[in-house]
């Protein structure tokens, strides 16, 4: 498919932040990026195909559409277990240098495409990389990760936030643009978004936590404040989102990363209705893009993440695939699940559990993925088998089973 005038099923109207009467009169602080200078933004936005023929068979699976064959993926597919992706970050050694420049973003990015040719193509990005365009900077240290020098937990701190700035994430609509257009339809353009409560930890807590201990004793403590702050993100991500739609992303996915480390009941009312803001506003504005969700640690929580209304629920690898498809039931798709450690079993290990996992999955609404994101060291040739199995296997010549998994005793 080229690019075309028309938008990806989204409308061309934006949230009213004047409607929110906290945030509408906070001043806008100034940011500088200083990787590279940014050029007016003016891109072609991407339809979507009126044909499923010529869609990817990843979106096909997304919305429960019928594949030949399990789409396949892997979160942080493109990264350090590449030598390729080494080689250029010694180079550049800045992380946010190498998220943050065009050429390179698109670079990393098509590494993986390039080497095994997967069913999504994910941009090289960080669930951080929007922040600094809605007044909340951040560095990357060696040891410590990111860093937030002036986190927000009181009233005041909510006075440096202002609406998001799209112009300077134009790297990021540059970047997915000129993806579409390198892979075209032969595979999906992936975007992505932290959700609310998981960017939420690091601008409270200052960087990343083993405890969260700031941000949920905040639940108790300053309630307003962070709910504040979780609104304020829910717009801004809202708007991200539908800026990666339009610059060409078939899919989003959104990752809560840190939501499983919040009780159920304490994720119901921290997480969830903010996850659900974004996906009822984004529907409106993009409602042919399937959006997938992801929790780490997420099998105390799949009936509830199913309420958000997304398209696709990542189950990690803890979860029985058979099991998460039962309780889930068949109108939503599901992405995952094999133990990423598989990668470093034999071949033959491998692909009895890539079966395995494909076959509890059933033919209808799976993406094949990991449980969790490709672990630094991960052998290339395992992965290149990962990807080889996922093409080989054709559902046609499968007998599934029907019979749903009995409840543990």
């Amino acid at each position: 498919m080229t690019p075309s005038s028309l938008t990806s099923g989204c409308c061309s109207h934006t949230i009213g932040w004047n409607s929110w009467t906290l945030f509408s009169r906070l001043p806008n602080s100034n940011y500088n990026h200083t990787l590279s200078p940014h050029r007016k933004l003016s891109y072609r936005k991407f339809p979507r195909a009126c044909s499923a023929a010529t869609d990817p068979l990843l979106v096909k699976a997304a919305r429960g559409e019928p594949v030949c064959r399990p789409p396949a993926w892997m979160m942080r597919q493109a990264g350090r277990y590449m030598a390729v992706y080494r080689k250029l970050a010694e180079k550049h050694p800045s992380f946010r240098e190498r998220s943050e420049t065009t050429d390179l973003i698109v670079k990393i990015s098509l590494q993986p495409w390039e080497a095994f040719h997967p069913d999504g193509v994910i941009i090289f990005s960080d669930i951080l990389t929007p922040l600094p365009a809605f007044g909340v900077p951040f560095d990357i240290e060696e040891v410590r990760g990111p860093v937030i020098q002036s986190p927000i937990r009181d009233k005041d701190a909510l006075k440096a936030l202002h609406p998001i700035d799209l112009e300077k994430l134009s790297f990021v609509g540059e970047s997915l643009k000129i993806l579409r257009h390198e892979v075209g339809d032969k595979a999906a353009i992936l975007g992505f978004v932290g959700a609310p409560w998981t960017i939420a930890t690091y601008i409270v807590e200052g960087g990343t936590t083993r405890t969260y201990t700031t941000i949920k004793s905040m639940c108790h403590t300053s309630p307003h404040v962070l709910e504040a702050l979780l609104s304020h993100i829910t717009e801004a991500i809202t708007e991200y989102i539908v800026f990666q739609v339009q610059a060409g992303a078939h899919c989003i996915q959104i990752f809560d990363s840190w939501g499983g480390q919040l009780p159920p009941h304490m994720w119901e009312r921290w997480s969830k209705p903010y996850i659900k803001q974004i996906v009822d506003a984004v529907r409106k504005r993009c409602p042919e893009t399937p959006l997938v969700f992801y929790i780490n640690g997420n099998g105390g929580l799949l009936e509830r993440m199913k309420d958000t209304g997304v398209d696709v629920i990542g189950l990690d690898w803890t979860v029985d695939m058979a099991d998460g498809r039962s309780r889930l039931g068949p109108e939503i798709s599901v992405q995952g699940n094999v133990d990423p450690a598989f990668l470093f079993s034999p071949l033959a290990a491998l692909t009895d559990e890539i079966h395995r996992v494909v076959k509890c999955a059933g033919p209808k609404g799976h993406i094949l993925n990991l449980g969790h994101g490709v672990l630094v060291g991960t052998p290339e040739e395992a992965v290149a088998h990962f990807f080889d199995v996922a093409k080989s296997f054709k559902f046609d010549r499968v007998i599934f089973t029907t019979e749903e998994p009995k409840p543990a005793v």
